[in-house]
C-alpha cells in the first residue's frame, strides 16, 4: 500500500512540474509580445488618417482605441499576424454605427458563417468593416470618419468580440 501511495504521489508532483514548466513557458512567451497601445500609432495630416491595425492567433487587437478627426479620411489596414486558417481563427474589423450594442451585434454575427460572420440586414449598424482574415492576410479599407462621438469596433468571428473589441473616437 506505500508502494502504491509513493508512485501516486510521485505521479502528481511529475504532472504539477511539468504544468508549472509549461506555464512558465507560456509566460516567457508571451512577455515577448509588444503590450496593447492605448491609441493607434498612425500617419496622419489633415485630411487623412493611416491607421495599422494587428490581430493574431491570441485573439487580440494591438490597438484598445483609435482617434480621428470628423471628416477625416480613414484608411485602416487590418493584419492578421497569426498564422491560422480564417475557419478557425478567422479576423476582421467591424465599425459599429452609434449606439448599435456590441454584445447584440456579436450575437447576430454567430450565425452568419456564409457571409463572413457580416449578418445580413445589418447594413444601418456598420459603419465600415473589413473582409475575414485568416494567417498572413491583410485587407485595407478606406472611409470617411463619421460625426463626432465614441463607437465601438469588433472583430465578428464568434466568441472573438470578448477580447478583440475597442473604442473608436471621432474628435
Amino acid at each position: 500500500m506505500k508502494k502504491v501511495m509513493y508512485f501516486l504521489v510521485a505521479g502528481i508532483f511529475t504532472v504539477a512540474s511539468c504544468t508549472s514548466n509549461e506555464k512558465q513557458g507560456q509566460e516567457t512567451e508571451t512577455s515577448t509580445t509588444a503590450p496593447v497601445e492605448e491609441t493607434a500609432p498612425a500617419t496622419q495630416d489633415a485630411n487623412e488618417m493611416v491607421i495599422s491595425l494587428n490581430a493574431g492567433d491570441d485573439m487580440k487587437f494591438d490597438l484598445s482605441e483609435i482617434k480621428v478627426k470628423e471628416g477625416q479620411t480613414v484608411k485602416l489596414t487590418l493584419t492578421h499576424t497569426g498564422k491560422m486558417a480564417k475557419t478557425a481563427m478567422g479576423h476582421n474589423f467591424v465599425l459599429l454605427a452609434a449606439g448599435v450594442s456590441l454584445t447584440d451585434f456579436a450575437s447576430k454575427a454567430m450565425g452568419a458563417q456564409s457571409t463572413d460572420y457580416i449578418p445580413a440586414g445589418s447594413e444601418k449598424d456598420i459603419i465600415v468593416h473589413t473582409k475575414l482574415l485568416g494567417g498572413g492576410e491583410s485587407d485595407t479599407i478606406e472611409f470617411t470618419a463619421p460625426a463626432k462621438g465614441s463607437y465601438e469596433f469588433l472583430c465578428s468571428f464568434p466568441g472573438h468580440s470578448a477580447l478583440m473589441k475597442g473604442t473608436f473616437i471621432v474628435e
